[in-house]
């Protein structure tokens, strides 16, 4: 591995043209020397066209109809040249130094495939503590990570070859792309992390994804994909299938109070199968 590998920083975007130029600033302030910015415009209808304008020569800039997160993350990975891949979703920003700790982490643990770093957290302009059942690990997550989602995208880095053994983002998931493709991850490798906050993570505005309501339903999709894959170990299966059955059964509920009777009776079917091991 090169003392310098390139490191290549996808950024997708989607109307938030102010926050964008500090997510965009906040990687050209990066001291790390050899870095290659993609930015892509996820069918944007506000200034961010004009926002990009102001960093011609400095990034690389592709646009798309809108066809969500999942397909502006993979357009980036798929034009990306870099042995190291960093993300960072256009509400956030990176603290000096980000870059230059990660890559030197990869130098220090050449057999590790990615790794995150420990994050501020902001909600609607003031900081707030993570609850600790947000509390970040290292290590074997996979099982911790079925609940919720311990791994965050704008602080990961990882390897090329990561995504070309595990696929890259689900098109099919509008919410919750992140946990999908971050279990494929920790069912096969260690997350590593850097016990230091490196990124500011803005939350509470309407757009943001993660609050849109019955985001279960997306997990529940994820998880069933990872059991059909038949990769997992005995206790990663086990642990899986039941998630999937206490999903299903909050799910169905939920659905169940909304009046949704024949949703809720096909997650009621799924969670059975799960509690009689036939998923």
């Amino acid at each position: 591995m090169n003392s310098h590998p390139l490191v290549s920083v996808i950024i997708p975007a989607h109307n938030r043209a102010q926050m964008l130029r500090q997510a965009v600033d906040s990687v050209l302030e990066q001291d790390y020397p050899r870095t290659e910015i993609l930015v892509i415009d996820d069918g944007s209808a506000d200034e961010t066209p004009i926002v990009l304008a102001d960093y011609e020569g400095r990034i690389r800039f592709f646009r798309q109809e809108n066809t969500g997160v999942s397909a502006a993350r993979n357009l980036g990975i798929r034009a990306s040249r870099g042995e190291l891949i960093a993300f960072l979703d256009s509400d956030d920003y990176w603290l000096p130094g980000k870059l230059a700790i990660q890559a030197d982490w990869f130098l220090r643990h050449p057999e590790a495939m990615i790794c995150q770093t420990e994050e501020i957290w902001i909600r609607n302009g003031r900081r707030v503590n993570p609850r600790l059942k947000h509390r970040k690990r290292a290590g074997d997550i996979f099982i911790e990570s079925l609940s919720l989602c311990l791994v965050s995208p704008s602080a990961v880095m990882l390897r090329r070859s990561l995504l070309d053994e595990t696929g890259l983002f689900d098109t099919d998931l509008p919410a919750c792309e992140d946990y999908d493709l971050w279990l494929r991850v920790s069912s096969r490798y260690r997350v590593g992390l850097i016990e230091k906050p490196l990124l500011v993570r803005r939350g509470g505005h309407a757009d943001q994804l993660s609050a849109a309501p019955g985001l279960d339903r997306y997990r529940i999709h994820a998880i069933r994909k990872i059991l059909a894959a038949g990769d997992l170990s005995s206790a990663q299966r086990e642990a899986a299938i039941s998630m999937l059955e206490d999903k299903c059964a909050i799910y169905a509920s939920g659905c169940e109070k909304r009046g949704k009777y024949e949703e809720a009776g096909r997650y009621r079917m799924i969670a059975d199968a799960a509690k009689k091991k036939k998923i």
